[in-house]
């Protein structure tokens, strides 16, 4: 149907297409892998699926795996979620611990979202499935981080029925106090709690708070208290205004556009080209290319491999190089990589390329918030 058409049947083209903030909610992208095991300080942050960061804060005990599952709600349209599993557990919470997964959003998409953020009468609706085989009540938080970092809007929700997948909607109003930039940086984080100490739990239910770092009501569950546990979570909206909408599915294509914006492989398979380059001198080697996405800001280079894994080719002639650096030059569009690698049978201002000369190389770059 054409959009002249759309309008005139009383409905808005932006509510019903490119509504959803959050990226990567039907968790079908994982970039960086589909599965990791994660304890305090060890494999925390981004680590699976694109977009979704894991964190054990302050020391907090117990482990878990997270990883890219099959198990989805049938009849809406899922091939994947989101899944935690404890493996070791922890029921010995110390003060200012809590284990969360969240995703931050950038300020600029919520501040030119639609919503009045400033007003109690508008409203973001959060909406996703859930599923676990430990009942009882969980917390969402919303994090305003540009209000001085603890500026926070706690909700509750029930698992009310083991291992079922259940469908949650959660409204968020707007509030006078917030403050969110214009800006590419970090303007909330949407956290999901599975475990919090008793100094981290002194929230009211349904409403911003700004008295202490406190992420949930005292109702939150430990979720770390059994090795049987498990969690899956997909189908995550967040949309402005009072009504949840269907999950708006969008193509392979497009999630991964938007999900490069903040992280994005060059090059992970043996043969891959990572780019042209160019011998400036006996001690640098440059490889240039532009991004098929712009980032968010310049990037930092993510590179794994051996002495053989990345290979220079120049001239007929081939060198490996085991590190390279982002050069100055660099911006959120276009990438200057450099190496003190050479090929030494190369003179000053030949062309060649960079490549993977085996399966373990790996250049990425990652501009997440």
């Amino acid at each position: 149907m054409a959009v002249s058409r759309i309008n005139e049947a009383g409905l808005n083209v932006n509510q019903y297409g490119n509504r959803n903030l959050i990226l990567n909610g039907a968790m079908n992208l994982a970039q960086r892998a589909t599965s990791a095991s994660v304890t305090d300080g060890t494999n925390e942050g981004y680590q699976t699926l694109d977009r979704w960061r894991f964190v054990f804060a302050n020391n907090a005990g117990g482990a878990c795996d997270i990883s890219q599952s099959t198990d989805v709600p049938s009849g809406y349209g899922f091939s994947h979620s989101y899944k935690v599993d404890v493996t070791t557990a922890d029921t010995s919470i110390a003060s200012g611990h809590h284990i969360i997964f969240h995703q931050r959003i950038e300020a600029q998409n919520l501040r030119n979202s639609g919503w009045n953020y400033t007003s109690s009468s508008s409203y973001l609706t959060l909406s996703f499935w859930v599923k676990s085989n430990k009942t009882g009540t969980y917390c969402i938080d919303a994090n305003a981080v540009d209000v001085g970092g603890n500026f926070k809007f706690v909700k509750e929700f029930a698992i009310n029925t083991a291992s079922t997948w259940e469908h949650k909607t959660i409204k968020i109003p707007g509030n006078a106090s917030l403050v969110i930039g214009d800006d590419e940086n970090n303007g909330m984080e949407l956290e999901w709690n599975l475990q919090t100490a008793s100094d981290r739990d002194n929230a009211t239910d349904n409403t911003w708070h700004t008295s202490d770092g406190s992420r949930c009501t005292s109702n939150q569950v430990n979720f770390f208290d059994s090795t049987s546990n498990e969690f899956f979570i997909t189908g995550v909206q967040l949309e402005v205004g009072e009504t949840a909408t269907d999950f708006e599915h969008r193509t392979f294509t497009d999630e991964l556009a938007r999900c490069q914006r903040y992280y994005q492989i060059v090059a992970n398979v043996q043969n891959d080209l990572i780019g042209m380059c160019l011998r400036y001198n006996s001690s640098n080697t440059f490889c240039f290319f532009d991004l098929p996405v712009e980032m968010r800001v310049q990037p930092s280079v993510v590179q794994n491999g051996a002495s053989a894994d990345i290979r220079i080719t120049m001239t007929g002639n081939n060198n490996n190089f085991t590190s390279c650096t982002l050069d100055n030059d660099s911006s959120p569009r276009k990438i200057r990589l450099n190496t003190s690698t050479v090929v030494s049978a190369a003179s000053d201002g030949d062309a060649g390329w960079w490549r993977i000369n085996n399966s373990g190389g790996f250049i990425a770059l990652d501009a997440e918030i």
